[in-house]
């Protein structure tokens, strides 16, 4: 109990095939292998991201703000 035996592995299969049809499962099967060397060649990026940024030295965060002065305040003086 607990794991699949081989007839249940059988039956999945032909559940698979009778859905999907044997022709768009190869297909199938080959865009998920791409998209699994894809997702792998990120990680593989991000780390070696991760870790040539630990050998450098933290640079402060600067701010995207801008500081733009304030607008002059004018008086509401109407001509009389």
């Amino acid at each position: 109990m607990g794991g699949l035996q081989p007839w249940h592995w059988l039956i999945v299969i032909a559940v698979f095939v009778l859905l999907f049809g044997a022709k768009k499962l190869p297909d199938a099967a080959r865009s998920l292998g791409k998209s699994m060397r894809i997702f792998k060649s990120e990680i593989k990026e991000m780390q070696a991201e991760s870790h040539s940024d630990s050998t450098e030295p933290a640079k402060p965060i600067t701010s995207e703000r801008v500081d733009t002065p304030a607008p002059e305040q004018t008086s509401d003086k109407r001509p009389a």
